[in-house]
């Protein structure tokens, strides 16, 4: 029997373990915003505590967390330390959109039917809590000598932007790994990924009775017109394209609209919070000022109003770096392996907290449990799911993985 097999039959042996550590996670809720995620992290932390994998709570300081829009955080951390040699982190993240409305199944039950696991985070990234977690207790279990370390990050901001989960450890040098994989999907190694723009636009007019408009300034009307010209830059958008594959073309979504006093109200403020995609080939800095540009032009065109524009939030694209090699070629093996077809590497059009990572020259990539597509997970909608499968498999792929990355000293 070879050491894989090894792998793959304590993990089979513990799955059930596996399952009900995950559904305990989900019962916790983490939703982000309001983001008091400190208790989820003390939940973890016991259980991770009681598996023997001794758990440092690192609390990021109120003053931080408020900052960034956030309530609690405790980000955790697993030394795993086997000996001289290079130290792979495996970084989840614990917070989650909130379930909003659709939902069958319990948002937080941790519901098992036809060999899927329900609830907010099943499949990004909880999920992935479980996966790491039970893949270096299974490498552990082979009692072989290893060469390196293993660090398990699991951190609490990534709906955010990451800046008071990883981007805190590594300034605090709480952590500085040679090789880092993310939390990710089962059926590819993903390398690259879009940058995100997030900006809060704030149009403002003056209040007046409904009976009597032309007293006031009605912002609603200067907020349409810029809605109107932001939604025109999605068709621009169409004629970029990434030379990345599985990234296609940047786009805009204005996902929050809030303003007004009642219906009888001209209104005086609207604002909108919009989410610009960048693909990797594109200058942050240039996309910022253009939004800018296309939103102070379409304010123009209605006498009386003012606008604030507000940067929330500015990720990075990842762009692969050179050492990332090892880990994708070990991943992509046995991938391919225990799947039974090929595993590309390619980009995603998500954005993730392994761009900090990487800015700090930090190669990685992103793998974990999950299905194709983010369309099949329903993650960020009603009823988000995880096939079991995909987690034990994913579970042994990064087993072996490590094992791969351990044993080379």
């Amino acid at each position: 029997m070879t050491q894989y097999n090894q792998l793959d039959q304590w993990i089979d042996s513990h799955f059930d373990e596996q399952v009900a550590f995950l559904q305990k996670l989900i019962q916790v809720p983490t939703d982000t915003p309001p983001g008091n995620n400190t208790p989820h992290a003390e939940r973890a932390a016991e259980l991770l505590d009681a598996m023997g994998l001794q758990t440092e709570r690192h609390a990021v300081p109120a003053d931080l967390v408020k900052a960034a829009g956030l309530q609690t955080i405790t980000n955790l951390i697993v030394r795993r330390n086997y000996g001289p040699g290079k130290t792979i982190a495996l970084n989840a993240h614990g917070d989650v959109v909130p379930p909003g409305e659709g939902w069958v199944h319990d948002p937080y039950g941790g519901e098992i039917e036809d060999g899927k696991i329900y609830g907010r985070a099943a499949a990004v990234s909880k999920c992935d809590f479980s996966t790491f977690a039970f893949a270096v207790r299974a490498l552990e279990s082979l009692g072989i000598p290893l060469h390196g370390n293993v660090e398990l990050l699991f951190t609490y901001d990534e709906e955010f932007g990451g800046e008071v989960g990883p981007a805190w450890l590594l300034q605090n040098k709480l952590t500085k790994p040679d090789l880092m994989i993310a939390a990710g999907f089962s059926y590819q190694v993903v390398t690259a990924h879009n940058g995100c723009l997030q900006m809060e636009v704030t149009v403002h007019g003056k209040m007046a009775h409904a009976a009597i408009p032309a007293s006031g300034i009605d912002a609603l009307q200067g907020a349409t017109k810029i809605l109107t010209a932001l939604y025109a830059q999605n068709t621009l958008y169409q004629q970029i394209t990434s030379k990345v594959e599985g990234i296609t073309h940047p786009y805009l979504n204005v996902g929050q609209i809030e303003g007004g006093t009642n219906t009888n109200v001209v209104p005086g403020r609207v604002t909108l919070k919009l989410d610009r995609r960048m693909i990797p080939e594109e200058n942050p800095a240039e996309v910022e000022a253009n939004i800018r540009q296309v939103i102070a032009d379409a304010a123009a065109q209605t006498p009386g109003i003012t606008v604030d524009v507000k940067r929330i939030l500015l990720a990075n694209a990842l762009k692969p770096l050179p050492g990332n090699k090892p880990l994708v070629t070990a991943l992509q093996k046995h991938a391919s392996d225990v799947f039974g077809e090929p595993i590309p590497a390619l980009g995603t059009p998500l954005y993730t907290d392994v761009r900090i990572f990487c800015e700090a020259g930090i190669p990685g990539v992103i793998y974990g449990a999950g299905p194709r597509t983010v369309l099949e997970s329903h993650a960020k909608r009603a009823d988000e799911r995880l096939d079991l499968q995909d987690l034990r498999r994913a579970t042994k792929v990064i087993a072996r993985s490590l094992l791969d990355l351990l044993s080379q000293g």
